[in-house]
């Protein structure tokens, strides 16, 4: 596997909390305290209701905005790591700078979105399953073909274990049987478009975060059932950013491993409010959600 520090390529709960900026190393930290909305359990402790693809209504919940720090990790970002932590930073600049046109999307920035990949992790497949463009000042999921897309104020993860497994015969169901026998990951691609200050993304450490704080959700599609992971408050949960992250800083989050060795599997993560930048103009992001293989590794 190719080496998982930072490399620079060769080819809505609004908070009166004060920003937390100090000056480390000659690079100000932006660090800002402020509420995350984690998973609000059901007062008769049943479990969460699934949510409908293409019922928006079907995906609000009541949520727990929880007091939290998170630390920007600008000047130290070669210490977060993949298979470390579940997250990492990796200086890759596009060719694509408007990401208005989705055919385009898919015919020139998916290829450059796998070799990405291959070249930060060493695997040999990659298989993209889809992108969300945000590019709204919050997200409202209208059951039109173009919904309008903005920040997710809420902690999760995109897939559970089972639903993250399931996503290999659905999408290469005749090399499935194979695939499944090897190291398989779900790795999302998050890039800004331009400079982000508002809404920025706030990343959890995995190993900070137990397998007992994560709440499985139903996630049914019209053909097909999925699953994502709410989770729920802790105080020694670890909460990580990138202060000002520009569109080359692009930022890899696992959502999923099979490997079972210690290394990272699932990395929470959302959304947040930074008082500091509130005044902002909207966030403009989009997320690239990949299968990613490595054939020369088992599974577990």
């Amino acid at each position: 596997m190719a080496s998982a520090a930072v490399h620079q390529s060769t080819g809505a709960h609004t908070t009166s909390f004060e920003p937390l900026t100090t000056v480390q190393s000659g690079v100000t930290k932006h660090h800002v305290h402020t509420h995350l909305n984690y998973y609000k359990p059901n007062e008769d402790g049943s479990p969460p209701a699934p949510a409908y693809v293409g019922k928006p209504e079907s995906y609000e919940r009541p949520v727990q905005p929880t007091d939290v720090t998170v630390h920007d990790i600008r000047g130290e970002s070669d210490k977060y790591t993949l298979d470390g932590q579940g997250f990492q930073i990796y200086n890759f600049p596009s060719s694509e700078k408007d990401f208005s046109d989705d055919d385009k999307i898919k015919a020139e920035y998916y290829p450059e979105t796998e070799r990405l990949l291959k070249e930060a992790t060493g695997a040999s497949r990659v298989f993209i399953f889809d992108h969300t463009i945000r590019r709204a000042p919050s997200d409202q999921r209208t059951g039109g073909p173009n919904p309008i897309r903005g920040p997710v104020n809420r902690v999760h993860i995109d897939q559970s274990y089972s639903a993250s497994r399931s996503r290999v015969p659905h999408h290469l169901p005749s090399l499935a049987d194979q695939l499944l026998t090897t190291r398989h990951q779900i790795i999302n691609v998050w890039r800004p478009i331009k400079r982000i200050l508002k809404d920025p993304l706030a990343v959890a450490d995995a190993h900070s975060v137990p397998e007992t704080d994560l709440v499985p959700v139903g996630l049914i599609y019209p053909n097909r059932r999925g699953e994502t992971l709410s989770v729920l408050p802790n105080e020694n949960h670890r909460w990580h950013y990138l202060y000002g992250q520009e569109p080359q800083e692009v930022l890899l989050i696992k959502c999923y491993d099979s490997k079972l060795d210690g290394r990272a599997r699932r990395v929470p993560h959302t959304a947040f409010t930074n008082p500091e930048t509130e005044g902002e103009e909207a966030r403009e992001s989009i997320e690239v959600r990949c299968l990613v293989f490595h054939e020369d590794e088992p599974a577990e």
